[in-house]
């Protein structure tokens, strides 16, 4: 059965591609079968430490713990034969030599894109992003940061920890929503549903190369490549089902264009978490100044409006600011950028720069990991979660 919302964009979406749309409907009613078996088992145990334990310490920690949670973290250790972490060296090496204008395309572009789906019901029942917005756009940022050091997904990197993690946290918040009067599953489908999991690695993955060559930045075919394969095993890890896996940029560009025509139009949930979004990001580049933090989110919105076009920014009501111009001049940016960056000097100066600017916007705060999760299904109920 189609949820009612999906109905008229699915009609549309099957006459361009059949299969791609049927794919994508269909997980609209799926969840993560292990990770829900797993949340349930730890409810029914009443222990929440098995998520701390399995992630720090594996399996041999877990001897104890329900099947379902051992079931769980068995398949998380699973290395799929298509990942070679060596082969990730190489999109490592362009995210970071790129840092900041793949992030400026991940916030101004990418993630709005990802999170102007139905998605958005999920987050604004809860208050998670529109309560909590900078909180919110550090730790994005910081997971995308954190897939990319070189090893972040090898079994003890924080990249591994903080997919395994995002995973655990949807079930979590997918049973709370399940459980609520406020969640329409005959019109929006499961919460947190698989298609949107899948949606959100293709989108974070080959849209984000595509949105960051619009502001001048370039890839080679192997770092592009590398680029897909740190998000495919990351979306694996976030239990992402094989049929959304996207393996090439191609493959992702197609999910995602389908994707976006199976989607009703932006409403009100997802017009809050765009602006919510934009006018956090002054204050995560450190712009405390209410003049500052303006003249920055007016410049976002004109950069996000170029990017994302003028029909989806005014669904998501940006004000009405012109886009001429804006783009080529960032590429021109971009391009003298890279020629001072033959020089050895430069090149270093300019990463160390980026570095240190990738931290400041990326971390919310110093120490390990949090694994809480949620206990309520309101924001404000239930404290940030880290």
């Amino acid at each position: 059965m189609i949820p009612h919302d999906y109905e008229a964009g699915f009609a549309k979406a099957r006459l361009r591609d059949p299969e791609m749309a049927e794919t994508y409907l269909r997980h609209t009613r799926l969840g993560d079968p292990l990770a829900d078996a797993a949340l349930a088992a730890m409810a029914e145990s009443g222990r929440r430490d098995w998520i701390s334990l399995g992630i720090e310490q594996g399996p041999a920690a877990l001897a104890e713990a329900p099947e379902a949670v051992r079931a769980f973290f068995n398949e998380a250790e699973r290395v799929p034969d298509w990942f070679d972490p060596a082969a990730t060296l190489a999109g490592c090496r362009a995210f970071h030599g790129n840092s900041e204008m793949l992030l400026g395309a991940f916030v101004g572009a990418v993630l709005i894109e990802g999170f102007s789906t139905l998605i958005s019901k999920s987050f604004a029942i809860t208050g998670r992003v529109t309560d909590q917005g900078v909180r919110r756009l550090k730790q994005n940022n910081r997971h995308l940061v954190e897939i990319f050091m070189p090893g972040g997904l090898d079994r003890q990197g924080d990249g591994w920890k903080l997919s395994v993690r995002i995973r655990l946290m949807h079930a979590r918040v997918r049973q709370l929503l399940s459980a609520s009067e406020e969640w329409d599953e005959a019109a929006w489908g499961t919460p947190l549903h698989a298609a949107h999991i899948g949606l959100g690695t293709a989108t974070f993955s080959g849209l984000l190369l595509h949105r960051a060559r619009q502001l001048g930045v370039r890839f080679t075919a192997e770092e592009a490549e590398s680029f897909m394969l740190v998000w495919r095993y990351a979306g694996h890890l976030m239990g992402v089902p094989p049929a959304l896996q996207a393996a090439t940029e191609a493959e992702a560009m197609r999910l995602a264009s389908i994707a976006r025509i199976c989607e009703p139009p932006p409403e009100m949930e997802a017009i809050l978490m765009a602006n919510s979004l934009i006018n956090s990001a002054p204050l995560v580049a450190g712009k405390s100044e209410p003049a500052e933090r303006r003249a920055l989110a007016r410049y976002i919105y004109r950069v996000s409006r170029a990017l994302i076009g003028d029909e989806l920014a005014d669904q998501l009501h940006y004000p009405k600011t012109s886009r001429f111009g804006v783009l080529p001049l960032l590429r021109l940016r971009n391009r003298a950028d890279q020629l001072m960056r033959r020089l050895p000097w430069m090149d270093q100066y300019r990463r160390a720069g980026q570095f240190t600017l990738m931290l400041d916007v990326s971390f919310a705060e110093q120490g390990q990991i949090n694994y809480r999760l949620p206990g309520a299904l309101h924001a404000e109920k239930d404290g940030p979660i880290g």
